[in-house]
């Protein structure tokens, strides 16, 4: 009652059934596809702000290459197009340069941030201070 009942003799004798290898694959391209969707949709979010927008733009774009490489192994797998599996990893490639990018432009933001805050509540401690010092 599966897929081997479907098939004639000669079919069912070349049939191989999906290797590991092909479940990890068909799995990495689902997440793939799904990572692209999330990180698209998160960039979209981020976008409804115009500060936010600079941010966001360059995350939609990482979700378009995310889900383009995808679709690229997609192709591969069914084709086994050398050109595809070699695009896809291009693609992949940029995700993570691009992601690696914004990744740092976080953290630098969010030392500056850090320090932002020092400086003011050390400045705003100073003059409290001074204020309830007797003179």
């Amino acid at each position: 009652m599966g897929q081997l009942d479907n098939l004639t003799s000669e079919e069912a004798k070349s049939y191989n059934p999906p290797s590991a290898f092909q479940f990890s694959f068909d799995k990495m391209t689902k997440d793939m596809r799904f990572v692209g969707m999330f990180t698209i949709i998160y960039g979209a979010f981020i976008c409804l702000t115009i500060i936010g927008a600079l941010i966001g733009v360059p995350i939609i774009f990482v979700g378009m290459r995310m889900r383009e490489a995808a679709d690229q192994f997609s192709i591969f797998k069914t084709t086994n197009n050398a050109a595809s599996l070699r695009m896809g990893f291009d693609l992949q490639g940029k995700y993570f340069h691009i992601l690696k990018i914004l990744i740092i432009i976080g953290l630098i933001l969010t030392a500056l941030y850090i320090i932002a805050i020092i400086v003011f509540l050390s400045s705003f401690l100073s003059t409290f201070l001074q204020m309830t010092t007797p003179s």
